[in-house]
């Protein structure tokens, strides 16, 4: 994710790290060429335009329309996007619930410890699922010793260290550490944190119907390589400039949803993922009085991981 400071509306127009215009650079030249061409005929394409009912309204219609459709495409895809960031901020509330409870019912010993280990570990496996990364380090350093490789082994690690967290709760509930309502209380802090899991692989597992996206590809693309076409008749050889202007905001809109319908990548515009579960870990710690000894992720540039 980038953070930064907002700069001035004129930096703004130079702003290329965060920007989708890399991504759609190449199709933005294509239409340029397009254009050019448009343009450096316009004479016979006026004979043509005569006698047809193609011109700048009807390509005004046309816009509106797709305008609308790629409103809704981004409105989908914020929705993903804003949804995976809320289940987050839960598994934010949801830890520091679990590590509060736990120090409450048996202060700073090693039992508290290995739980809230164990609850960190949750998030780092969690994250590791979600972008198909490699969490090893920290599941070695904050699983118990004697579910390690179990765990480690497992396809689903955050759902094996959700079901270990469960028998150690209800190990210390039998052993008289924990009263029944402490026992009920952790429980429904794990319950939280088994539906936080299922949201993030509900996002994660379901993308947009693939038809979907190819229909807005294939219907920005033809509009935006047919509109000098509409407007090389009227304003000659301001064609180019505009038509690419125009494009720009068509393409960039589709490349905005394409970007937010994935919320759990590494780009410049998903969730920081390391970052949050490094402020799990911290704010965990801070609550035992114990220093973190993990680093935070390495910020790349204007970029949190």
């Amino acid at each position: 994710m980038i953070v930064r400071n907002i700069p001035s509306w004129f930096r703004l127009l130079f702003v290329w790290q965060g920007s989708v215009l890399p991504r759609i650079l190449p199709r933005l030249m294509l239409v340029l060429a397009v254009a050019i061409a448009a343009a450096s005929i316009r004479h016979w394409w006026l004979a043509s335009l005569r006698e047809s009912s193609l011109g700048i309204p009807t390509f005004t219609l046309l816009g509106v329309s797709l305008a609308i459709f790629l409103g809704f495409r981004n409105s989908v895809s914020y929705d993903r996007f804003w949804e995976a960031r809320k289940l987050w901020g839960s598994l934010l509330i949801a830890s520091r619930s679990l590590g509060r409870q736990m120090l409450a019912a048996l202060g700073d010993d090693a039992d508290s410890r290995r739980f809230i280990d164990a609850a960190c570990a949750f998030a780092y496996a969690l994250k590791a699922q979600l972008r198909g990364d490699d969490a090893d380090q920290h599941l070695k350093r904050l699983l118990p010793a004697e579910e390690r490789e179990r765990i480690m082994a497992g396809g689903f690690r955050p759902a094996l260290i959700l079901a270990w967290l469960g028998r150690e709760a209800q190990r210390l509930q039998r052993a008289g550490r924990l009263s029944e309502l402490q026992w009920h209380a952790l429980d429904r802090n794990l319950n939280t944190l088994s539906e936080i899991l299922g949201g993030c692989e509900r996002i994660a597992t379901t993308p947009m119907p693939f038809t979907y996206r190819v229909l807005l590809n294939r219907t920005v693309t033809i509009y935006c390589l047919l509109l000098p076409a509409g407007l090389a008749s009227s304003i000659g050889w301001l064609t180019p400039p505009i038509a690419v202007f125009i494009a720009y905001t068509y393409f960039a809109l589709e490349q905005i949803a394409e970007e937010l319908e994935e919320p759990f990548g590494t780009e410049g515009n998903d969730l920081p993922l390391s970052t949050l579960c490094h402020t799990i870990e911290s704010s965990l710690r801070e609550m035992q009085g114990l220093p973190m000894e993990a680093p935070p992720p390495p910020k790349r540039g204007v970029y949190l991981h």
